[in-house]
């Protein structure tokens, strides 16, 4: 399958210790400039964080947050080669249950018929069967679960495609200067790539370290 030749084929360690992968692209696509759409968008945003304290404090600090831990950067300033960016729109929603925050990527927003999305291979589902999980339960007196925190933005996204997830953000979250241009340095929750992405890397990390961590 393509999608996993993609990742086979490229995946590897950043400095930090983080896997970094490419996006895998059905075919690296010509894009049409898109920031018109984008600045749009967050006009809109704009409006709803002037309208709502809580949200709006929530919403500057999980980007805050995303800057600082290194989840994204600034774009450089050399201009990007031509149809290789696009800037993905965000918007906020709250966990039912949590009541908490999350900041998604609209990688589906359209513009002149392209979407991010449109062009990204959604790869296999590498999710451990049901079935098979409630029989190795079983097995054992004890089971063991966890919770991946940020599990798409623990994997990185090759320095070459970061360009197709720019956006827009204002410095400091002051809404009175003009937006910035951000990109993204991982994988999206909003791209349909990212859970395929994701339980590769999984899967390629215990792979990986399978002698240094087996059952004795």
């Amino acid at each position: 399958m393509r999608f996993i030749q993609i990742l086979e084929d490229n995946i590897k360690m950043d400095e930090d210790g983080h896997l970094k992968m490419p996006l895998p692209f059905k075919h690296i696509p010509d894009l049409p400039n898109n920031y018109a759409l984008a600045a749009k968008r967050l006009d809109h945003l704009k409006t709803k964080l002037n309208k709502n304290k809580d949200f709006r404090e929530e919403y500057c600090q999980f980007m805050q947050d995303t800057l600082t831990r290194g989840d994204a950067e600034e774009a450089p300033q050399d201009s990007p080669v031509k149809g290789r960016e696009w800037y993905v729109p965000h918007h906020g929603v709250y966990h039912p249950q949590k009541k908490k925050l999350r900041v998604v990527f609209d990688c589906s927003a359209k513009f002149q018929r392209n979407s991010l999305n449109d062009h990204l291979l959604v790869g296999p589902n590498l999710m451990n069967n049901l079935a098979g999980v409630l029989c190795r339960f079983r097995q054992y007196p004890i089971a063991i679960t966890c919770d991946v925190e940020k599990m798409f933005h623990q994997f990185r996204v090759n320095e070459e495609h970061r360009d197709f997830l720019r956006f827009l953000w204002w410095k400091d979250g002051n809404l009175t200067l003009e937006p910035t241009v951000y990109r993204m340095k991982v994988h999206l929750f909003g791209a349909t790539s990212s859970p395929g992405c994701a339980n590769y890397g999984l899967k390629y990390l215990a792979k990986e370290n399978a002698e240094e961590f087996s059952e004795g």
